[in-house]
C-alpha cells in the first residue's frame, strides 16, 4: 500500500489525524509543518492546504489510483473511514450517527475550545498582555457547555456515536484531552472522565499523540515573531 503524506503539527486538528492512522493501520510519512515559524504559508503547502492550516494529506493511492489532496480534519477522517471501512459504524443510521458528532467537534468543541485555550493562556502572553475577562469568561463557560452535552451523550452510550468507536471520538479526544488547560473540571462529568481514560488507553491512541510531542512545546512560546504568525494574520 502507498503511504500516505500527513502534513502535521502536534495539535489537537493534528492529533485526530495521526490517531486515525495508526488506528486504521496505514502507512504513513510526517512532514512537519511548524506552525511558530510559519510553514503554513509556504507556497507549496498552500496548494495542499489553501486555507493556510493543517493537518493535510496526500494520498498517492487515491480514488481511481490517482493521487489525492485533502485538507480539513474532518473531510480527512471521514475520507480515510471511508478508504479503510474502519470506524465509520455499519450502515446508514450509524454514519449518521458518527456524522453529527463529528460536525459538532467541527463546529463547536474544536472552535471554542480553542479560543478558551487562546484568551486563558496565550492571550495574557502577548505584548502587550491581552487580559480580557470577558472573553475568558464566555469562552470557559461555552467550553464547559459542550463538555456537558458530550457527558450527557455519554451516560447513554459508551462512545459518542453509540456503542462503537468512531472517527467521532477521534476528532473529539485530542480537544478533550486537553480539559485542564481550558480551566475545566469533570468532577460533574462522571462518563467524559470515564470516556477519556477509555480512549486514551487505547495503544493508537498514544502513538497517534506521541507524534511529534517533543516539537509541541515550541509552538506556543514567548517569541513574538511566532506570535504575529499564530494570531495576528
Amino acid at each position: 500500500m502507498d503511504q500516505i503524506e500527513l502534513f502535521y503539527w502536534p495539535t489537537p486538528n493534528g492529533w485526530k489525524i495521526t490517531i486515525a492512522l495508526e488506528e486504521m493501520g496505514l502507512p504513513y510519512g510526517v512532514t512537519f509543518v511548524d506552525i511558530g515559524k510559519g510553514d503554513q504559508f509556504a507556497p507549496d503547502f498552500l496548494k495542499i492546504a489553501p486555507n493556510n492550516r493543517m493537518p493535510a494529506i496526500i494520498d498517492p493511492g487515491g480514488p481511481g489510483g490517482a493521487p489525492i489532496s485533502i485538507f480539513e480534519s474532518g473531510a480527512i477522517l471521514q475520507y480515510l473511514a471511508r478508504k479503510t471501512g474502519m470506524f465509520y459504524g455499519d450502515g446508514e443510521r450509524d454514519r449518521v450517527g458518527v456524522e453529527q458528532w463529528l460536525m459538532w467537534q467541527m463546529g463547536g468543541l474544536g472552535p471554542m475550545a480553542g479560543q478558551a485555550h487562546h484568551f486563558l493562556k496565550y492571550a495574557p502572553k502577548l505584548d502587550p498582555p491581552q487580559n480580557l475577562p470577558y472573553a475568558k469568561d464566555r469562552y470557559r463557560a461555552e467550553t464547559a457547555r459542550l463538555y456537558g452535552v458530550m457527558d450527557r451523550r455519554l451516560a447513554e452510550a459508551e462512545f459518542l456515536a453509540g456503542d462503537f468507536y468512531s472517527i467521532a471520538d477521534m476528532a473529539c479526544y485530542g480537544w478533550a484531552s486537553l480539559w485542564q488547560g481550558q480551566e475545566q473540571t469533570l468532577d460533574d462529568k462522571p462518563h467524559l472522565a470515564r470516556w477519556l481514560a477509555t480512549v486514551g488507553a487505547r495503544p493508537a491512541v498514544v502513538r497517534g499523540m506521541a507524534v511529534g510531542a517533543q516539537k509541541r512545546k515550541q509552538t506556543f512560546g514567548t517569541d513574538k515573531d511566532a506570535q504575529e504568525l499564530l494570531f495576528r494574520r
